[in-house]
């Protein structure tokens, strides 16, 4: 009885894994879809500039600027865009590889599994509602600001103020009001949202040129001499430090690849889109940030009004308001962003049978899926209403950048994974290379023939020879990714050990070096596969890596509490995964090929009968040694004998 019960207890737990690491089959055709496809380039470009052009700008410099980086905030946003591109260009990749809505969600279920696909959808929705929210609340307070109060002050005066931790002062009516709008506005049509979108961030763009070229024509280029502190006030550590901040400002570029359901022509307009907002908004703030800190010395800055507050030092008071047109523009743009993705995201994530099914319903006059926008705008705007935004914008941080991490290391994954249709088996893959006489049959080429990719450095085949097609990458790319979280951690807690040269931390920061460069030597082995990609990530596996470096140690800086509170959103998560997700899946009517091909070797035996690389081995060579009318004999008593 013990013995059975273990049988049993291993067959359950073995389908548990199983279906937790089950990859989405491609699609026949990728561009089929009940949205409408119909935004252009220039759409998507400034539907990615106007969600990272918001409250950043014309809140966060400032703040950066006075209390972290001083005018050392330029480096700041430089690197933070340079590290913000890295995944950038992630994403660009997989666009083109499936443009579907989505995003990361979709690129993870591809080529990671079904269970962490999950999580990283479950956070992006947690991720677009919380940022919706935060745009609506810093929209809100602008507005009062101009009005001096009034509108804070009525409320307390009628509601009275809310003393728990996690909710705000007051209940912000007018931050509820501007999300139920907004999302209402987009439930019109993607074609008209994105008109008002390109509107508002055209007006955006031309308010910072205006501050920018007004800027530095009254810059005063002793702000940055050191009898006012000097370009570094805080030294390199405090650049560094800003970096991390300002990191945040970028967050929205992955709005463009979830845009990839709707674009026209997504293997053009993803990637070129994400290239040119990338350098705009990049450009922009440094230019912003130049003017800024030349116009007033950094320790005078006001960070709640920066911009305003520089031009009225220097006599222009008439700036302030156009400054305040800018903000409201820009801060709307980035609350369209959040609303636009979120509710695409819900419709991926039920259509593949892992959230509950009516939240895949398309309406079919406009071709949005409407239920989800209700759904997502009436909770970023309850949000919006009762909670106490800067406590929660860091919460939001983890889940962007662990969707940032899983998409680079999906990116290399994918690229040295063969490219295996759902419509040809494995069989059908051995039997259109053996036609090649050209072919070696050495064991390393057979396994190359079931679908691995040939190594690059032969001393290498004895160690990986064995294993299933892919697999050897997919291993180190998640050793290389534990071990640069060990890294950022031991970087973090140990940092005076470092500096002071205690042995062990030295040697268990080498320890940890060697192993990441194992698995990048492990990697760049093999041969990428790079077939049918219109846009290609350069220098793969090495830009990818080293975005995953600085998107975990950006993860390594958030406090304590803000992972406490990711937690617990995990076991909601996890609760609707196990409860209904893990047993809804689409996938689980089908396996896909890679699945199939990445499962252990039972579970290829049950799907595949008696299929190894021995037997594929033994049907290449003996087709290949044989006559074209003997070698279709073969094929045809093969396929019977393997087939199930």
């Amino acid at each position: 009885m013990p013995g059975s019960r273990k049988m049993i207890l291993g067959h359950v737990m073995s389908g548990i894994c199983s279906k937790m690491n089950r990859t989405k089959q491609l699609p026949a055709d990728v561009m089929e879809t009940p949205l409408n496809r119909c935004l252009n380039t220039f759409d998507i470009t400034l539907l990615g500039v106007g969600h990272m052009v918001g409250a950043g700008i014309y809140v966060l410099t400032g703040t950066v600027a006075k209390e972290i980086a001083g005018p050392g905030i330029i480096i700041s946003f430089l690197l933070a865009g340079l590290a913000s591109l890295l995944s950038a260009l992630c994403y660009a990749e997989f666009g083109t590889r499936l443009p579907k809505a989505g995003s990361a969600y979709v690129y993870t279920y591809i080529s990671v599994g079904e269970f962490w696909a999950f999580v990283i959808g479950w956070n992006i929705l947690l991720e677009h509602m919380i940022g919706a929210a935060s745009v609506a609340r810093a929209w809100s307070g602008y507005v009062d600001f101009l009005f001096g109060g009034a509108i804070s002050n009525t409320t307390l005066a009628i509601t009275g103020e809310m003393h728990e931790q996690l909710l705000g002062k007051y209940p912000d009516v007018l931050a509820f009001v501007v999300c139920i709008v907004y999302a209402s506005l987009l439930g019109i049509g993607v074609k008209g949202s994105a008109i008002v979108n390109s509107f508002l961030t055209v007006i955006n763009l031309s308010v910072m040129g205006l501050i920018i070229v007004v800027g530095l024509y009254y810059a005063n280029e002793e702000n940055w001499t050191s009898q006012k502190g000097g370009f570094l006030p805080y030294g390199f550590s405090g650049v560094l430090a800003g970096a991390a901040t300002c990191f945040y400002a970028f967050v929205g570029f992955d709005s463009i690849a979830t845009s990839g359901e709707e674009a026209k022509n997504p293997s053009f307009s993803i990637p070129m889109a994400t290239v040119l907002s990338m350098g705009i908004v990049t450009l922009g703030y440094i230019l912003i940030c130049t003017a800024l800190t030349l116009l007033v010395p950094f320790n005078q800055i006001n960070p709640n009004a920066a911009l305003p507050e520089a031009f009225a030092g220097i006599g222009m008071h008439w700036v302030k308001y156009v400054v305040s047109i800018g903000a409201l523009c820009g801060m709307t743009t980035t609350l369209f962003g959040s609303l636009f993705s979120l509710p695409r995201c819900m419709y991926a994530m039920a259509s593949d049978g892992l959230l509950f099914g009516f939240l895949g319903d398309v309406n079919s006059k406009t071709q949005v899926p409407l239920t989800n926008l209700i759904i997502s705008g009436f909770c970023s705007a309850l949000i919006a209403l009762l909670f106490d935004l800067e406590k929660l914008v860091e919460f939001m941080s983890i889940g962007t950048l662990l969707a940032y991490t899983i998409v680079s290391a999906s990116v290399i994954i994918l690229r040295y994974r063969p490219a295996l249709s759902p419509s040809r088996s494995i069989l059908t893959l051995g039997s259109e290379m053996s036609m090649s006489t050209s072919e070696p049959t050495t064991p390393s080429e057979v396994v190359n023939m079931a679908g691995t990719l040939r190594l690059k450095y032969g001393w290498l085949s004895p160690l990986l020879s064995g294993s299933e097609p892919g697999s050897a990458v997919t291993v180190a790319v998640m050793l290389y990714t534990v071990f640069s979280a060990a890294l950022c951690v031991l970087l973090q807690v140990s940092s005076k050990d470092l500096k002071s040269g205690i042995w062990w931390t030295i040697l268990l920061a080498g320890f940890f070096i060697l192993v990441m460069g194992g698995c990048m030597l492990v990697i760049v082995a093999h041969h990428q596969n790079q077939e049918g990609l219109r846009f290609k990530v350069p220098m793969v596996p090495f830009i990818p890596a080293l975005s995953i470096v600085c998107n975990i140690e950006f993860m390594i800086h958030l406090n304590v509490l803000t992972w406490l509170r990711f937690f617990v959103w995990m076991i909601l998560g996890m609760l609707v995964y196990f409860l209904y997700g893990i047993h809804n899946s689409k996938e689980g009517e089908t396996m896909s090929t890679y699945s199939m091909l990445m499962t252990s070797s039972e579970a290829v035996k049950e799907k595949w009968g008696s299929t190894t690389r021995t037997n594929i081995k033994g049907m290449l060579t003996r087709r290949k040694n044989s006559t074209p009318s003997e070698r279709n004999a073969i094929m045809d008593d093969d396929n019977d004998d393997e087939l199930p």
